[in-house]
């Protein structure tokens, strides 16, 4: 599995060992990252099995309504997101939603799913590379994908 560094919204740790606990299965942080074009972004987690009641195996916890609690919901939609990364001192890094623009290393990337903008300083080579999810794991995507 690739070096991927993640900037979760959570303390994954506790949000892992809740969920674990009560669910009774072993739950799993993914990512952090929007729908689409959307420009706000939720902490995702996977499950091996479906949930006995809703039946997805992916959920995301983001921010509520006006900033107020947490909202949870279905992100099984996440397997047929693509995540462009480029490769950072720490490891792969991603934008997490529309607006989030992040400089790692000599460049820099923006545009979450929505769209892909890169910056580099001159004369810095930078790798690109992307990435989908597949059973809760970042699997880099091949030329015939």
């Amino acid at each position: 599995m690739p070096n991927i560094k993640h900037h979760p919204y959570l303390d994954i740790n506790k949000v892992e060992e809740l969920y674990s606990d009560k669910d009774g299965v072993p739950v799993k942080y993914v990512c952090t990252s929007s729908r689409d074009h959307g420009a706000t972004a939720g902490d995702i987690f996977f499950r091996e099995t479906p949930h006995p009641t809703f039946g997805n195996r992916y959920f995301y916890l983001t921010q509520g309504y006006r900033g107020v609690g947490l909202m949870v919901g279905n992100a099984d939609w996440i397997e047929d997101e693509v995540f462009d990364m480029i490769e950072g001192p720490e490891g792969w890094e991603y934008s997490q939603h529309r607006h989030d623009y992040r400089r790692v290393g000599n460049g820099s990337i923006d545009g979450g799913r929505a769209y892909l903008r890169l910056g580099f300083k001159e004369g810095s080579p930078q790798t690109v590379r992307r990435f989908n999810v597949k059973d809760g794991k970042f699997v880099e995507e091949t030329e015939n994908d």
